[in-house]
């Protein structure tokens, strides 16, 4: 049974109409994969930024607005890549399964 928060990570304290939130979990086989890795790319596949996953497989980013790649690495798995699309006033959801 996944022992993730039912609806996420919790938005307390973020202002989300000011920020543009990427966040998401990790899993594998339906269960949370903690200690992963999440990349955030920008459009030219250059590195922004790197994030560990929690216990729980969440992960987040306060990304600038636009497209964006995310690539998770994970052990014993090869690295996912997924496109995202970033805005001002929106958390965009990012289910990512190794």
């Amino acid at each position: 049974m996944c022992g993730a928060t039912v609806g996420g990570l919790s938005l307390d304290g973020v202002n989300v109409a000011k920020e543009a939130v990427v966040q998401g979990q990790v899993t594998r086989n339906g269960e949370p994969v903690g200690g992963a890795y999440v990349r955030l790319l920008d459009r030219a596949g250059e590195f922004t930024a790197e994030v560990p996953t929690s216990a729980t497989g969440h992960f987040r980013f306060f990304a600038g607005p636009g497209d964006w790649t995310l690539r998770t690495l994970a052990p014993s798995a090869e690295p996912v890549d997924s496109q995202v699309h970033a805005a001002v006033g929106v958390v965009a959801e990012v289910a990512v399964a190794v």
